[in-house]
């Protein structure tokens, strides 16, 4: 029998051991993986376990059991939670129903209310899962949804098959109105398992998952499958938000459907450049490699910074943009080799072609400079020399020399991508540096600073340091508490609010945890 994990908070240990030794927790379908005696401690361990269900009290010190809650319901939004109380008051009901608790148990604990409790849980918590993985199920819902030709025209319309002046016009045909507002598309992949990537079932339950489930308040969702992966069509003008849900309802599908996902998302976009959002979405997913285990992938957050967009009219210029940044050396060899044809076709007179060879040589320098001065300084200086078409014997000649240029462009980029990782966590070290004494930081106000989403920065800051954001500040912070220890006679407490802890208790917490001495006995044995 498949059992569900238990964490259990309360700051009074008679408490804890009661519980843990009256319940007999596998006979009625679980098992406790953890206890916590104050608030602080049991968020971190759920964070770490991540237990389908949390026993807590209220009243605990450093974080109450209602502020727990408030912090689980978006980070463990599919835990369950039991809260109970020695205070017989309906303010703390009303705000723990209001935060999705599950019970609320009055002090002293029964067992057999706690058991009573538990077995309406177990019967609860098998009924959703059961539910999200009838496969069955899903396939009918699916069959009745959207006729296989909108598939085709939102396939189509992403693989940009459709001439601008046409989508409006197909769209309407269809009944479908994408030509307001603005665009952008996410990719989800089944991550690891690749048996799963291309079952059909899986996909569709994936979809149907997210359908229900998708939270944020937006102008219009619409869903397909296109290229073996769930795709969203999302119309709305602020992508943060899109990722943090996109990061919630990962969590969900693992927890729910026992899948591993990973999600790329592109820029926002009108609805006739899709193409490009997609091909966005795609290149971030195809940057997992770098980024580890994280799950929710934005296109902004993993290039370099732009210090200047390209925005070129004409068709060939944007192709060629997209073949340097996303497509490999073949793919800009065979668009070299297009533009070379339309030269031959065309039978241009020596001046056009040479005006037609300056306007390719523009948008590779724009490009360049789109992406970052490093990378203009590295690539522009081969033009230093002034290059004229009349140098190459033939165009053959010229198209070789232009797939050299673009293949070398594509690695400066390559590399900038690899780099700006590293930039973006020598930044972030030197703002914690300089603000770790401040009692208000955060991952929140460090990510707003980087202008990076919070999700990306967490996996990306854990895989460059080693440590979480916490960890880290945590260290920091115990270094010079020790340090002021050693050196000054400053009291305890002014000691913990120059260092960002309004809290001297939990200070002490957190030092004692840290050194395994309490401040006080650390200060006297080093002056021993």
């Amino acid at each position: 029998m498949e059992l569900y994990s238990v964490l259990l908070a309360d700051d009074e240990e008679q408490i804890r051991v009661g519980i843990s030794k009256k319940i007999n927790w596998e006979e009625l379908g679980f098992t406790l993986i953890g206890e916590a005696e104050n608030g602080a401690e049991a968020l971190e361990l759920c964070e770490q376990l991540r237990p389908d269900v949390l026993l807590t009290d209220i009243k605990m010190p450093f974080m109450d059991g209602l502020e727990l809650c408030r912090n689980l319901k978006q980070s463990l939004p599919t835990a369950k939670l039991i809260v109970f109380s020695g205070f017989d008051d309906f303010e703390y009901a009303r705000q723990a129903v209001s935060n999705g608790v599950f019970e609320y148990i009055m002090k002293p604990i029964n067992a057999t209310e706690l058991k009573d409790v538990l077995t309406r849980l177990r019967k609860k918590l098998d009924s959703e899962r059961l539910e999200k993985r009838d496969m069955e199920a899903l396939r009918h819902q699916y069959e009745e949804s959207l006729p296989v030709l909108r598939e085709l025209f939102y396939t189509r319309l992403l693989d940009g098959h459709i001439p601008n002046d046409e989508i409006n016009q197909r769209a309407l045909r269809f009944d479908i109105d994408i030509s307001k507002g603005k665009w952008t598309t996410v990719l989800v992949r089944v991550n690891a398992q690749k048996a799963l990537s291309y079952d059909e079932l899986v996909l569709l339950s994936i979809r149907s998952f997210i359908e229900q489930h998708f939270q944020l308040d937006v102008s219009s969702l619409r869903t397909l499958i296109y290229n073996d992966m769930v795709t969203l069509l999302v119309q709305t003008e602020h992508i943060y938000p899109l990722i943090q849900e996109m990061q919630r309802l990962c969590y969900l599908v693992s927890s729910y459907l026992g899948i591993n996902i990973c999600v790329g998302i592109g820029r926002i976009y009108t609805a006739e450049n899709l193409k490009f959002s997609a091909k966005e979405a795609q290149n971030a997913l195809d940057t997992q490699i770098l980024t580890g285990d994280t799950q929710v992938l934005y296109i902004g957050d993993i290039e370099p910074k732009q210090t200047a967009r390209l925005s070129f009219d004409e068709q060939d210029m944007q192709a060629l943009e997209n073949a340097i940044k996303f497509g490999t050396q073949n793919d800009v060899s065979l668009f070299i080799e297009t533009l070379m044809n339309r030269v031959r076709e065309t039978r241009f007179t020596l001046a056009q072609c040479h005006l037609f060879f300056l306007e390719i040589i523009t948008a590779l320098v724009r490009i360049a400079r789109s992406v970052g001065e490093d990378v203009e300084e590295n690539f522009c200086k081969n033009f230093t020399n002034f290059v004229s078409i009349s140098d190459f014997n033939s165009l053959n000649d010229l198209g070789d020399w232009l797939c050299s240029h673009c293949t070398n462009l594509q690695e400066l980029l390559g590399q900038k991508r690899s780099d700006s990782a590293s930039k973006t966590i020598s930044k972030a070290k030197d703002f914690i540096s300089c603000h770790f004494t401040e009692s208000d930081i955060s991952v929140d106000t460090l990510c707003d600073y980087l202008h990076l989403s919070s999700a990306y920065f967490s996996t990306l800051f854990k895989r460059e340091t080693g440590k979480s954001f916490i960890a880290y500040v945590t260290e920091l912070r115990m270094e010079m508490a020790a340090n002021m220890l050693t050196q000054t006679d400053e009291k305890t407490y002014l000691i913990a609010e120059k260092i960002g802890y309004t809290d001297p208790n939990y200070f002490s917490y957190v030092f004692k945890k840290h050194f395994g001495l309490t401040p006080s006995k650390y200060r006297a044995g080093k002056r021993n």
